[in-house]
C-alpha cells in the first residue's frame, strides 16, 4: 500500500508542476488545495527539497517551486525517496537487497519468483512515468 507521505508528496509535486508561472507556492496554499495537513506537508516538501526536486524561497512571495522540468522527474526516483524500496520484499530489491532470514534458497523460492515479477512490473511503470505524465 502507498503511504500517505508518498501520496501527499505526489499530490504536492503535481500541484506545483501544474502552476503555469513556476513561481514559489506557499505550503498553506498547497495544503489547502490538496487537503493535506500543513505540518505533515512541510516535512514532505523538505525531503523533496533535500533530494533536488524542489527549491524554496523565504520571505514575502516565498514558498516551494520545482527546480526541474516535470518531464525530468521520473516516478521511480520520487517513489524511492518518499516510499523507500520499490520491491515488496528485500530479497528482490535492486537498491536495498537483503537475504531473507527464512529462505534457504532464493532460486527455488516461489515468493522470490513472484516478487521479482511484481518488482519489475512496478519498476517499468515508475521508470516510464514522469511528473509531466501526471499533469497531462
Amino acid at each position: 500500500m502507498l503511504s500517505k507521505k508518498t501520496k501527499y508528496g505526489l499530490k504536492a509535486l503535481t500541484y506545483l508542476a501544474s502552476q503555469e508561472n513556476r513561481e514559489p507556492v506557499q505550503i498553506a496554499e498547497i495544503a489547502k488545495h490538496e487537503n493535506i495537513s500543513q505540518k505533515f506537508l512541510e516535512s514532505i516538501l523538505l525531503i523533496l527539497r533535500r533530494n533536488g526536486f524542489l527549491g524554496s524561497k523565504k520571505g514575502k512571495g516565498g514558498g516551494y517551486y520545482l527546480i526541474k522540468e516535470p518531464q525530468e522527474i521520473p516516478m521511480a526516483s520520487v517513489m524511492r525517496i518518499l516510499e523507500g524500496p520499490i520491491a515488496m520484499v528485500p530479497c528482490v530489491s535492486l537498491n536495498f537487497y537483503e537475504k531473507c532470514d527464512d529462505c534457504p534458497d532464493e532460486k527455488t523460492c516461489s515468493v522470490h519468483k513472484l516478487m521479482l515479477q511484481v518488482r519489475d512490473a512496478n519498476l517499468a511503470v515508475y521508470r516510464n512515468t514522469t511528473l509531466a505524465d501526471l499533469i497531462a
